[in-house]
């Protein structure tokens, strides 16, 4: 799920307040957002009680995978329009940078050099590629299906210049990636 969580990254650093950070204002900010303490328990893996345990402060110190839940849980929430409105500008006009090392290979014509090699690329893919992005996420996209847009997105503005050069190359694929990390 590395794309994913590079978009779910890029949604985060976006933010223009920071979640609450203490034990009680995350129970409580879930209990709004999800209504009762029973949903919460679900979403983060524990039981009613506990939950409001929590949210009173009698118990202050989850363990440690339940406070990454809870905390995962609230950011994934937090400020979701200040997310639709970056999507929508990065979807509209700005578009999306993704930087990455990884091992790239093409399919090319007869007599060139199509052995995959590592990578470093930032490239700037235009905003008809972050559409297609966040709507492959939407509809709940594997990994490797938008690993296939980006690679496409790289084909187009990296390794043919936009039409400038190499027309011949089709079927740009990244593997072995060693980080990818998006901007928008």
């Amino acid at each position: 799920m590395e794309i994913h969580d590079a978009i779910e990254r890029a949604d985060r650093e976006g933010f223009t307040r920071e979640p609450p950070k203490t034990l009680k204002g995350q129970i409580g900010y879930l209990l709004k957002q999800l209504g009762s303490a029973k949903a919460v328990a679900q979403e983060i893996g524990v039981t009613a009680d506990s939950v409001n345990r929590y949210r009173r402060g009698a118990r202050k110190h989850p363990r440690a995978d339940v406070a990454a839940k809870i905390d995962d849980a609230v950011r994934k929430r937090w400020q979701p329009l200040v997310r639709k409105r970056r999507q929508k500008k990065a979807a509209t006009s700005t578009g999306i940078t993704v930087e990455t090392r990884a091992r790239f290979g093409y399919t090319a014509p007869v007599g060139t050099t199509d052995d995959g090699r590592f990578r470093r690329l930032t490239v700037h893919l235009p905003p008809e590629y972050a559409q297609r992005l966040f709507d492959a996420r939407d509809a709940g996209a594997s990994d490797q299906q938008m690993r296939g847009i980006i690679a496409e997105g790289f084909k187009e503005i990296y390794f043919q210049d936009s039409g400038g050069r190499a027309m011949g190359l089709s079927d740009v694929e990244i593997n072995d990636i060693d980080y990818l990390d998006l901007d928008y």
